[in-house]
């Protein structure tokens, strides 16, 4: 490991704080007492090689988590040149540096990879062959990525729900419930959910572990959105009526999505059940509206 230049431990460096893995990232770091620096786009742009040099020579991290990226599915294809940049030049160029540096690079990569062609669950070696802009920009970095940095560690994920931001599907089919509106959900794409604070700690433990390649990280169990949405409604003690199925169809999407994502493993990891994290999402989402939330849910 990189030694710093003062008695303080190196820190770990995280891009993209203002979004869901970046937020949930430095909270968790703060949880379990890891240095951290978290940085926005406005501090670091990682499309910019410049930037990326300039971040690790300043903070001389051991390790860089790449929580930043572009997340509009459907926008992309309309913007590819900017989903591109962000999500493949981007982790590309932080390859690269973290190299050069010798420093460990945890990123992020996507179910939508696959072409959802297979009835059993994706595994971390199985074909990839992503139907839309988003999925092969993703697919793209894993493949820049591990050519410029071997060692580093690629995470395939799916689905996220978590309470401490609003956006995402759980969140949106409980505010629904709660106010007695329809929530129409697509019967016919099944997906692995996950839970963020069990992707942000197992993807921790894997780079603490010096862990490499790709592995995928989701929780156990495997669901339509309508069943997810059903599953978490009824979790939440609401009634489930308010989840109206409907094929992917009938949402006008513009990027195609794969009919069947599940992620499994090979790599022997599960995190913990759906129906776990949904408990303990719902526990972190009371602790937030409580009047004196921890202070940690604060920062």
């Amino acid at each position: 490991m990189k030694t710093a230049p003062s008695t303080t431990l190196p820190p770990l460096l995280i891009t993209g704080s203002n979004g869901t893995l970046g937020r949930a990232f430095r909270l968790i770091c703060r949880i379990r007492g890891l240095e951290a620096v978290s940085l926005d786009r406005a501090a670091l742009d990682i499309t910019s090689a410049d930037a990326i040099e300039e971040a690790l020579r300043t903070y001389q991290p051991w390790a860089v988590v790449n929580a930043a990226g572009y997340v509009r599915v459907d926008a992309a294809e309309d913007e590819p040149s900017s989903c591109y940049q962000q999500n493949t030049t981007g982790p590309s160029l932080l390859a690269q540096a973290c190299a050069a540096h010798g420093v460990a690079l945890l990123t992020f990569s996507s179910d939508l990879v696959f072409d959802g062609k297979q009835r059993r669950a994706y595994l971390e070696n199985d074909l990839a062959r992503p139907l839309n802009v988003y999925g092969n920009s993703k697919l793209l970095a894993e493949q820049a990525v591990l050519a410029q940095h071997p060692k580093a560690l690629v995470v395939r994920t799916s689905s996220f729900f978590g309470a401490w931001d609003e956006h995402n599907f759980v969140h949106h089919a409980l505010a629904a419930a709660r106010q007695g509106q329809a929530f129409p959900a697509a019967d016919n794409v099944v997906i692995t959910p996950t839970y963020v604070p069990d992707l942000v700690n197992t993807s921790l433990d894997l780079l603490l572990d010096e862990e490499r390649g790709i592995w995928h990280l989701t929780n156990e169990g495997t669901y339509t959105w309508a069943e997810l949405a059903r599953l978490a409604v009824a979790t939440a003690g609401l009634d489930t009526a308010c989840v109206v199925p409907q094929p992917v169809a009938a949402f006008g999407w513009a990027a195609p999505r794969p009919g069947f994502s599940a992620l499994g493993s090979n790599q022997g990891i599960l995190l913990p059940s759906v129906e776990s994290g949904l408990h303990r999402y719902l526990a972190d989402a009371q602790l937030l509206l409580s009047a004196n939330p921890p202070a940690f849910l604060l920062g």
